[in-house]
Parts: C-alpha cells; sequence; structure tokens
C-alpha cells in the first residue's frame, strides 16, 4: 500500500503508479515482529492464530465434559446441555442477565464439522484482514461482530445458538469495506468479492440445507463492516489512531476474558 495515496499497489514496485510517490520498503516488513510462544503464533497473524487456537481449544474442552456426561459420541455432535453451559446464546440465559454469552457463544461449535468449516473460513479469510487492518483493529473488528451477532440472535435466531460464524462475517464485513475506503481498481475487486462470498452465505442459510442462525450472520456481517468503517486501514506509523485503537483492542481482550470469568462462575454456582 502507498503510504503517501494509500492505494494498494504491488509490493515489488518502487514508485506508485498512481501519484508518483518513491515507494521505500513497507514498515510491515522492516519490524520483523518475533512470533509468540516460540513460533507457535506468527506474529503478522497473531490474532487468526489466537482465535484458532481458542476455538479448537474449547471444543476440545466441550467434548471432554460431554462425554463426561455420557454422550458418547461428543467429538462429532455436541449435546445442548454442554453447550449452553460453556456460554451458548439461548434466550432463557438473557433473560437472567447472562449478558457474556454474545461473547462466549462465538467460541463453541457444535460438531467436527461445525468447527471444522469455520476454523477453514478463519484461516483464509482472517490472514488477510490482518494484513490490510492490522492486528489491533482485527481483534476490535472481531469482537464487534460476534457480540452484535449474537446479540441480534437473541432476537432473531435460533434458540440456542453458537459458532465462529458471527465473527467471520464480521471479517467479510471488513474486507468489503476496503472498498468503500479505497476507490482503487483493487480494493474494488476485494470488495466485490466478499460482497459475493457474504450473499452465498446468507442465501445458503436461507435455503434452510443447514441449521444457519442468518441472524448472527448478518449482525456479525453489519458489525464487522461498522468496526472497520470507523477503524479504518492501520497506518503502521505510530500516529495517535494507532495507538487509541490498541487500547480498543485490549478492552476487547480484557471484555472476552471477563465473558470466560463469568461463564465460570455461573458453572461453579
Amino acid at each position: 500500500m502507498c503510504s503517501n495515496c494509500r492505494a494498494f499497489i504491488n509490493a515489488s514496485d518502487k514508485v506508485c503508479e498512481y501519484c508518483g510517490h518513491q515507494v521505500g520498503p513497507r514498515s510491515i516488513d522492516l519490524r520483523m515482529p518475533d512470533d509468540l510462544l516460540g513460533g507457535l503464533v506468527p506474529a503478522r497473524r497473531a490474532a487468526t492464530s489466537v482465535l484458532l487456537l481458542a476455538n479448537v481449544g474449547l471444543y476440545l474442552g466441550t467434548v471432554v465434559v460431554s462425554m463426561k456426561a455420557g454422550n458418547d459420541g461428543a467429538f462429532m455432535n455436541l449435546d445442548p446441555r454442554t453447550l449452553i453451559i460453556f456460554g451458548g446464546m439461548y434466550r432463557e440465559g438473557l433473560y437472567v442477565g447472562d449478558w457474556w454469552r454474545v461473547i462466549t457463544a462465538g467460541y463453541l461449535h457444535g460438531g467436527l464439522m461445525h468447527i471444522g468449516m469455520n476454523m477453514w473460513a478463519l484461516m483464509d479469510i482472517g490472514p488477510q484482514v490482518e494484513e490490510i487492518y492490522g492486528t489491533p483493529r482485527t481483534v476490535a473488528i472481531w469482537t464487534v461482530a460476534t457480540a452484535l451477532g449474537f446479540y441480534l440472535s437473541y432476537f432473531f435466531g435460533t434458540r440456542l445458538s453458537i459458532g465462529a460464524s458471527a465473527g467471520i462475517f464480521g471479517l467479510i464485513g471488513a474486507m468489503i469495506a476496503v472498498g468503500m475506503l479505497h476507490r482503487t481498481a483493487m480494493a474494488q475487486a476485494i470488495k466485490s468479492a466478499y460482497v459475493r462470498m457474504a450473499v452465498y452465505g446468507i442465501v445458503i442459510g436461507l435455503l434452510g440445507f443447514l441449521p444457519i442462525d442468518n441472524a448472527a450472520h448478518i449482525g456479525g456481517l453489519a458489525g464487522g463492516f461498522g468496526a472497520a468503517w470507523l477503524a479504518g486501514i492501520e497506518a503502521r506509523d505510530g500516529g495517535m489512531k494507532d495507538r487509541v485503537l490498541r487500547w480498543v483492542a485490549v478492552a476487547c481482550v480484557a471484555v472476552t476474558l471477563l465473558s470466560f470469568l463469568l461463564m465460570g462462575l455461573s458453572v461453579s454456582r
């Protein structure tokens, strides 16, 4: 991306073809951040990798609990009771004030196919979002999309709703916002590709072939688009907006951890 006009250009370009600005090395290349956890989490897609580990870890945890409760086929399909205990979104839960379910539900999955499809989509889309928006904005986009998606599901969705797809649709919304933030041909191509992806996902849900919560998807899409529109593309220059959004990301992580803490306390009661 050109540091002068913010147009999308090739990484090998020395001069921006749109404004003629002399292009130096990308700041992301100069930073050369260290990988996290001894290389387990690549720094350039840290949010995507951590989300993957969190979702898979929670899935394995719910499988173990479900098996102990007598569900021998838990690895393929979890029982609703276990999902509710671990923070699945269901209307009665919000009736009694379990607001944290709008976060925790986004990290739970009902079966092997469910988590497999969602994690494949996350690893496909997540790194692209992080490359354009940066890790702090990606964390904020995911959290806002998940919360708004499951809040909308509370009113219009299925009685029990779970899954990372609300956050994934938020990432799709963020990629659509790229075409709104920039008017270059490449940005418009990105927007068109992700608009099609969003339409396909929603249409499949409407056809009813799979038990899909379209309310969560639409809420996630809107939340991701709105958060990305407000946050804008990462400048990577250490400016005030980037610093503020790093603190926003920290707040989002804190809210997520608090949500799981409250979930744990509810289980212990």
